[in-house]
């Protein structure tokens, strides 16, 4: 039954239609066309890949590219680059300034506890005389 079914299938995809364009005033017939749903199925098919196809060589392959979101040419990249590294650094020289503050604030106020190196320095002769 299936088999019966898929044959049935491909012969609709193969029957002719015939499409004609009359001239309403005179019923003259201006152009004929003999189709099948196969043949009008591959012109669709082939016209699709041919209008992605044109769209994406226009986009690659002239300036319309950077009119896309998030596509920008060299030098913006290379900026771009330059500033995030700046603003890391900024950011950086920026925690080390306010840790040396609280330190500081720490210092001046006396509420910083003060550690104690309690562990005797062993040098040897030789060591002691070369100072």
């Amino acid at each position: 039954m299936k088999k019966e079914e898929t044959q049935n299938t491909f012969k609709r995809f193969r029957n002719r239609y015939r499409l004609v364009v009359m001239n309403d005033d005179t019923y003259e017939e201006v152009v004929t066309f003999k189709l099948s749903r196969l043949s009008v199925y591959i012109l669709l098919s082939t016209s699709f890949v041919l209008l992605v196809g044109f769209t994406i060589i226009l986009l690659m392959f002239t300036p319309l590219k950077y009119y896309i979101p998030g596509y920008g040419n060299n030098t913006t990249r290379t900026q771009l680059i330059q500033l995030k590294m700046r603003a890391d650094s900024l950011e950086q020289s920026l925690h080390h300034k306010d840790v040396y503050l609280e330190n500081l604030k720490k210092t001046l106020s006396g509420n910083i506890p003060i550690i104690r190196d309690t562990q005797s320095l062993k040098l040897s002769k030789q060591e002691l005389t070369e100072d």
